[in-house]
């Protein structure tokens, strides 16, 4: 037996439910003898009657009885189902799972989800916090948080920071008795506190500029992290030279605790964005996360993670 067609089964349950070609056509849009027609098709196709038919009444055969009992409660479940994503479509809700870094998750993500949460608590979060770069994709995420210059061409990408600076910094007590570097190469004279790259596995190359020149001076020292927050221990505990993001050391030069130098070779450059694969629908619960993180110049300040 040759598949029913959706439609006319449909079809087939209005004129039953209604009682009347006249009312279920009223109500699908169709005229009275295209709406019977397409139900006399579909008892022909099923070899038997649906429907009786009287120039003053339609009622169900045993046929169409047990067809309306059974596929009636079916269709509305199904009407149901639709009905309740179409509210997922216009309600902001669901689940976001972003990959970041310790520092853009602190100073970025945070101070601006826990607001967006609050508004809207029918969406949930999942940040997973590594300074890797991850196959957002392949690993189930929905975006990532990297710094711009390190997010891959072929993503979508929006900014969620201002431009960020590296600066070297020291402790006034790792100065005494030693100079005080007045340019890159010169770190080679001084102990240099590293820091090793997650996903090559190799240490990060302090890159410079000045003037339209290009440094990238490899140093070295007693200590290798693979952590922003030890690297600023170290070197506020006089251990050497660390290259850390402004911001993070921004207090402790204030308090006089570090020292910054080297700082006509420190450019600005792009700061946090997230990005995601593509530019296909997404759920009205990413829109508004996406709106939320947006970084908008003239709002406040928030900043990046490590090198």
């Amino acid at each position: 037996m040759a598949r029913a067609n959706p439609n006319d089964l449909l079809a087939f349950l209005a004129v039953a439910r209604d009682r009347s070609f006249t009312r279920a056509a009223a109500r699908l849009g169709v005229t009275p003898s295209a709406l019977s027609h397409t139900v006399r098709g579909l008892e022909e196709r099923l070899g038997v009657r649906l429907l009786n038919r009287t120039t003053r009444s339609v009622t169900t055969t045993e046929a169409g009885e047990r067809l309306l009992q059974r596929l009636g409660p079916r269709f509305d479940e199904i009407d149901a189902e639709l009905a309740a994503l179409g509210e997922l479509r216009d309600k902001p809700a669901g689940n976001i799972r972003i990959t970041t870094d310790p520092h853009a998750m602190e100073t970025v993500l945070w101070p601006k989800l826990r607001k967006l949460l609050v508004q809207y608590p029918d969406i949930n979060v999942e940040l997973v916090s590594d300074y890797g770069l991850k196959d957002i994709a392949a690993e189930g995420y929905d975006a990532g948080v990297r710094l711009g210059e390190l997010v891959a061409k072929d993503m979508v990408t929006v900014p969620i920071s201002p431009e960020m600076r590296l600066v070297v910094v020291a402790s006034p007590s790792y100065f005494a008795g030693r100079s005080v570097p007045q340019a890159p190469q010169e770190l080679s004279g001084h102990r240099c506190i590293n820091f090793r790259q997650p996903t090559s596995g190799g240490l990060y190359a302090w890159e410079f500029e000045k003037d339209g020149r290009e440094l990238r001076v490899r140093v070295d020292g007693q200590l290798v992290f693979s952590s922003n927050p030890m690297m600023l221990q170290a070197a506020l505990d006089g251990f050497g030279l660390a290259y850390l993001f402004e911001d993070e050391v921004r207090p402790h030069l204030q308090a006089g605790r570090l020292i910054q130098v080297l700082s006509d070779w420190s450019p600005p450059f792009p700061g946090y964005h997230l990005y995601y694969p593509s530019r296909r629908q997404h759920t009205p619960a990413f829109a508004v996360l996406v709106d939320a993180l947006r970084y908008r110049p003239g709002g406040s300040l928030l900043s990046a993670s490590g090198p």
